[in-house]
């Protein structure tokens, strides 16, 4: 083999390896409440693969998980005693989970997320009518809850704007969204005025997402399989209604939901069972999940008015609680309450279309996807 030979093979060589080490490695988070782990994965986007990582135990019922806004952490709340929320560092290179601490939490938490300075948690309490916003020390570890704010019946969600500067939260037994001034230094929330905004009534406001390019808010009815949107105000924090779409075929067979609790004992009737909502990076579908059926509705998004148009419905794994969306927007991973699997599905950027491509196996009671992408330079 001659010099000149050898060299363009070293080239060679040397492209691929950098192009290897260029694709980003995309890493899946479930959490799995009977059996109190996070199952993690790598999601192999060239090869449409899930690939089983580890099984990281979390110490109890854990259900809702945030990252920071780095994606160098991942928090996870766990809704049995004593209530609390676990910091764990991820490793970009691995994508392993390496617990750094806990902090207290007020309550059985339904939903909780990091404001983009990733220096405060919020959370907010299905059961006890609550918010609460916890410190983020300068390691990436949630402290105890210093902050609890009553609220209206059956919190459901909290999320601050792509800003910073304004928070939200849903009462699902109140049909309407709080809404608040937010101090991201002092993690200081004040009531807007008005400090509420209706929802359609009967819908039960339970997840929300924001649109994109944050100009709008998606909000998902659980009774109702509706979503709403809203214009968001980036100077005033106000909310404006601009019109609702169903996710629930006619045929579906389905009557309007009521909450679980509030169901008479032996009344089976199949009632709409929405769950969880996410949009894709580039902004052009919105999806949401309904229990009772299994299924993922799709919508399509007008990036100029926000209005949502319905597409279709795409049967999903047993009791999809939660499901994301990877970075790139080509892929979602679907959990099922009732599932031993969860789903990889490929997502088809002009018509929105999901097809399901893999599977992996999963704990028990799986319900809370998380999802992140690092580039050779763990960022």
């Amino acid at each position: 083999m001659n010099r000149k030979t050898l060299t363009a093979m070293s080239a060679g060589l040397a492209l691929t390896i950098g192009a290897a080490s260029a694709q980003a490695a995309t890493y899946v988070y479930v959490s799995n409440a009977d059996d109190g782990i996070i199952s993690s994965y790598t999601l192999d986007r060239e090869r449409g693969l899930l690939e089983p990582l580890a099984k990281t135990p979390a110490g109890g019922e854990v259900m809702p998980m945030a990252l920071s806004p780095d994606h160098h952490h991942l928090y996870a709340a766990l809704r049995d005693t004593p209530r609390q929320v676990v910091s764990y560092r991820l490793d970009a290179s691995s994508g392993a989970l390496s617990r750094q601490g806990t902090g207290a939490l007020p309550a059985s938490m339904a939903n909780i997320d990091v404001d983009p300075s990733g220096h405060t948690l919020f959370a907010a309490s299905y059961g006890d009518d609550l918010l609460s916003v916890s410190p983020i020390d300068a390691r990436g570890v949630v402290g105890d809850a210093q902050k609890t704010l009553p609220t209206g019946r059956r919190a459901h969600a909290m999320h601050a704007s792509p800003d910073g500067r304004f928070a939200y939260a849903t009462n699902l037994g109140d049909d309407q969204l709080v809404q608040y001034r937010f101090d991201a230094d002092t993690g200081h929330l004040t009531p807007l005025a008005p400090a509420s905004v209706a929802t359609p009534s009967q819908t039960g406001p339970r997840h929300f997402v924001f649109s994109s390019d944050g100009r709008f808010v998606y909000v998902l009815g659980e009774f109702s399989g509706a979503v709403t949107t809203y214009a968001y105000d980036a100077q005033s924090g106000q909310l404006t209604a601009l019109g609702t779409a169903t996710g629930i075929p006619a045929d579906s067979g389905l009557i309007r939901g009521m909450a679980r609790e509030d169901i008479p004992a032996g009344d089976d009737t199949p009632r709409i069972w929405a769950a969880d909502i996410h949009t894709t990076p580039d902004g052009r579908h919105v999806y949401i999940s309904e229990r009772t059926r299994s299924r993922i509705s799709a919508f399509a998004a007008d990036p100029e008015t926000g209005r949502l148009t319905f597409l279709r419905t795409t049967k999903v794994e047993k009791q999809p609680r939660g499901f994301n969306i990877d970075p790139s927007g080509r892929f979602m991973v679907v959990s099922g309450q009732l599932d031993d699997d969860i789903g990889l599905y490929r997502i088809t950027p002009q018509s929105g279309e999901l097809t399901r491509i893999g599977e992996a196996p999963t704990g028990k009671n799986a319900n809370w996807v998380e999802i992140v992408s690092f580039d050779d330079r763990g960022d």
